[in-house]
This record gives C-alpha cells, structure tokens and sequence, in this order.
C-alpha cells in the first residue's frame, strides 16, 4: 500500500483545535474532507473556521484564491457518523478518554469499507488498548500530530502491537505526502517526544528542589548554555502545568512508576494551587500586565586571570575551550604534573576548574575543584554554570568567573549538586533514547528527527551521544547513581554495551 490518493475521503472526527489542524492539513493537500462532532453544529462551526484560516492564508500569500476556493467546495460538515462510509482514512481528535475512542472506533468499524484506515491522534493513550475492541486491529494506527497541525511538521507513526504492516505503511506514506516529517515508532507510553523529553522537565524540576538555583537562572543556564530554546519552566508554563504534569504522571504510571519518570512534588503543588501558567496568569512566573520576568542570577565582572595551565585533554567538547581562552588574550601553557585531575584548568591561584563528570566539586582529593557545566558548544554558549568545593576561597571562584567571562559567557554560580544541571539533563535525554532505540521502539534517526521537530531541541540525543561519547554519558550517570541520588540515574544497560564497546576500540 501506499499515500492515500488525493482522490480519496479523508474524514476527521473530533472538531476541536487538533481536529480543524489535521483537517486543514488534508485539505490543503487536495483531499475532499468530512467533519463529524457529536455536538449539534459543532462540524459546520469548525469548517466556518478552517474556511476563514484560508482566507488569511490567501491574505498573506500563502495560497491563491483558486486553491481556497476548490479547498471550500471539497470540505463538508458532516451530521451523522454514517456519512463517513465513502471515507478512505478516519482521523479521530476526541477527548483523551480510551472508552470513547473504543466505541468510536466499534461503530466506525460498521460503517467503514474493509480498507479504510482507522487513525487515532492521541498522544498518551495506548495505540493498541484504542484498536482492542476491533474485529480487525490491525487497520488501526496512530497518527500524532503535533499542535498547531498546519505549522508542525512532525507526525509520530505509531504501530500498535496488531497494526498491520501495511497500514503503518499507509499512514506513513500519506502524511509525507502532506508535507509532513513522519517518524515511525512502536507503541510505547509517551511514544517518541513524550518519552524522550521528559528529563528535560525532570531534570530541572528536581534542581529547584535541591535548591539548585531559582527557576528563572535553571532556565537561562539550559536556553543560554545547551541552546534550548526555552527553558523547562518557562515552558511548560506555556504548555501548562496541568498538562505538563499530566503527560509526566501517565508516563510514569504506563511505566510501572519507573524512577526515571518520577514526576516532580513542586510542580504537583503548582498544579494544585491552580497556577497552571499564562492560561491562568501564573505559574512559574507572572504574567499579569506589568509583571517583571525574575532575572537569572548573574555575577558581577571579574578581571580576567592572566594565564592559565591546562592539564591534559579536557573531554568532549570542553576540549575547544583552551582554543578560546587563547584567543581571548589568556596565555595557556600545558603541563601533567604528577597527582594532577585529568583534564583540568589550574588556575593562577591554585584551584582545580574542571568539567562536572557526575560528582559535586566537593568529593574526592581534589581539594579546592571548581565544576563548570557541560555544553554542547562552548563557542556559542552565553551563559556557563559554575560551583565550587567548600575549601575554595572567594578570590578561586573569582578567577574561573573573570575567565569566563572573558571567553563572553555570563556566569551564574548555582549550588554544589552532583551533575550540576544542563550535563545531567543531556545525559538523561540521552540514556533514555539509547533505551528506546535498543528496545526497538523507533530507528535513532527517527529519534533525532522527533527531537528537533517535536520539541525544537538543538539536537537529537543520538547526535549528542556520539559527540560526547559513551563512556562519558555513562561516566556521569554511574557517579550520580554512586552519588546516593537513586535509582533514577542508573544508567540503562543499552548504554553500558556502548560505552564498554568505546573502552574495547580505544
């Protein structure tokens, strides 16, 4: 089988903001489409609206009258569910309730052709509970279109476990043909972006915890350092709390309260105390008319120190750093004194700066060791996180702030914590994408592409475990997990194979 052919009924049911997406989409592809709603005018109401997003899209440009015109006469309301009969795929965008889905699907199955696709667009349902009910599960799929449909190009192909082959190739085909970035992915809680993204929120939440740093600096160090373009709290104030916590906790329960998944008592809380974000005019922070925005905490200049010593090659991509400290002006001299950390600044001062490899800067010999966070691009990085042992004194930390500084980056100091923020948060996303691809649940290209489109990361996590490495990721988990903080960080066995395969080539 292939796309369905812009000859055939495409049929959405379900006529809310996922529904009149997904049924634009379709439409503006060449489709005749019919809206269903159970609500009486509901389906003439939502065609009145795509109609008049057409409009505005021939007012920008974007298409001519003509297609508007021909997209109008192929649209139709529906008023009953047996005018979907001719349909060669339904697309269902209902509540997110398995018992309504189950029931629509039954009765769809009565009146449906033997060939129709039956898709469903949920995002936290379980693909193959949905089609359980079916005389014939295997012609349903899912089909997870991200909001707002006409704009995202992502679309998560989800087979469930009676999908037939064919039909997950149907539906894949027929939304590449409607411009839209398929991935396909077996049907796991959170499928693909749900799954993945969730230590991006975990991660910083349980930071705010330990009192880490507030949230709008957790913000500043993951947007301004790794190159997120929001940070966790300021989105999922625009998400809202309430549906943010809600995917985490369906997550975690479909996972049989896996610790990696632990949803978050703060934003609980904030859920409870009814500070959902700007729809309820606060969350994290306030959105009233005339709020300030909390800034992130940012130190003060510092001088620059004069020279530096670099011991041994610093990992990852913290090994461009002595590149930029020289260009900065800061003679960088190398040596490897015996005792010496590997990979680590010596100040002028004395003190240790090195890269957080999973312990806080107080542990170990390392005596007066100042922590920098990781980041992915230390050239374009803004902003570095730094925290320093108890036997550091205010003039070591003042020379690791004033070098820096003078590499361009503004600097927050956060608290001591083990992984310190933006390296355990990548680390995380990486370990539970390296699970998902071992476990079959999707190809790691498919990861990476979900993660950029889905959720507009800086990367895909499977791009990132090659830059950093392996052995470097699971380095960092097993010092967490050794660190006392739980099962949550311990690493997945996927990861072990990985990193001991890197220990064996090298």
């Amino acid at each position: 089988m292939t796309a369905i052919g812009t000859s055939s009924t495409v049929a959405v049911v379900g006529t809310g903001t996922m529904g009149q997406g997904i049924a634009q989409v379709a439409l503006v592809a060449g489709h005749r489409v019919r809206l269903y709603d159970t609500a009486p005018g509901r389906a003439e109401q939502a065609a009145g609206a795509i109609v008049g997003r057409l409009d505005r899209l021939v007012e920008k440009g974007r298409i001519a009258a003509a297609e508007r015109d021909a997209a109008r006469e192929r649209l139709s309301p529906a008023a009953d569910l047996a005018e979907l009969a001719d349909a060669a795929v339904v697309i269902e965008a209902i509540l997110e309730q398995l018992p309504a889905k189950q029931e629509l699907f039954a009765a769809l199955e009565d009146i449906v052709a033997a060939d129709c696709l039956l898709a469903t667009n949920t995002s936290s349902l379980s693909v193959t509970a949905v089609a359980g009910r079916l005389r014939h599960p295997g012609r349903c799929v899912g089909l997870h279109f991200f909001n707002p449909a006409p704009l995202l190009p992502l679309v998560e192909v989800v087979s469930g476990f009676a999908t037939d082959e064919a039909a997950a190739t149907t539906a894949y085909d027929t939304a590449a043909a409607w411009g839209k970035t398929p991935v396909r992915c077996t049907d796991t809680p959170g499928f693909l972006v749900n799954r993945i993204a969730r230590p991006f929120y975990a991660e910083a939440l349980r930071a705010y915890e330990e009192r880490t740093a507030d949230p709008a600096t957790l913000d500043a160090l993951l947007r301004d350092g790794a190159g997120f373009k929001m940070g966790p709290f300021e989105l999922t104030d625009l998400i809202g709390q309430d549906v943010n916590e809600a995917v985490t906790h369906s997550v975690w329960q479909a996972f049989f309260q896996d610790p990696k998944f632990t949803p978050s008592l703060a934003q609980r809380r904030l859920v409870e105390s009814g500070l959902h974000g700007r729809k309820t005019g606060r969350g994290w922070f306030d959105y009233a008319e005339g709020a300030r925005r909390p800034e992130p905490r940012t130190e003060a200049p510092r001088p620059a120190p004069e020279a530096v010593v670099v011991h041994a090659e610093l990992p990852g991509p913290a090994a461009e750093l002595p590149q930029l400290i020289e260009e900065a002006g800061i003679k960088v001299s190398r040596d490897r004194t015996p005792g010496e950390p590997q990979g680590c600044i010596r100040l002028p001062g004395g003190a240790c700066l090195a890269l957080t490899d999973g312990r806080p800067a107080t542990s170990g010999a390392h005596g007066r060791c100042i922590r920098f966070d990781l980041s992915l691009d230390y050239r374009a990085a803004t902003r570095i996180a730094l925290a320093s042992s108890a036997a550091c004194s205010e003039e070591d930390l003042s020379e690791a702030i004033g070098l820096f500084q003078a590499l361009g980056k503004q600097v927050s100091v956060i608290e001591d914590v083990p992984g310190m923020i933006v390296a355990r948060t990548i680390a995380m996303i990486i370990d539970v994408a390296v699970d998902a691809a071992a476990r079959g649940v999707a190809s790691p290209e498919d990861i990476d592409t979900a993660m950029r489109l889905g959720v507009n990361y800086p990367g895909g996590p499977m791009e990132w475990l090659e830059r950093l490495g392996a052995h470097w990721v699971w380095g960092l988990l097993d010092s967490l997990g050794h660190m006392g903080v739980g099962q949550r960080y311990v690493p997945c066995w996927a990861l072990r194979r990985r990193a001991d395969l890197e220990e064996w080539v090298l």
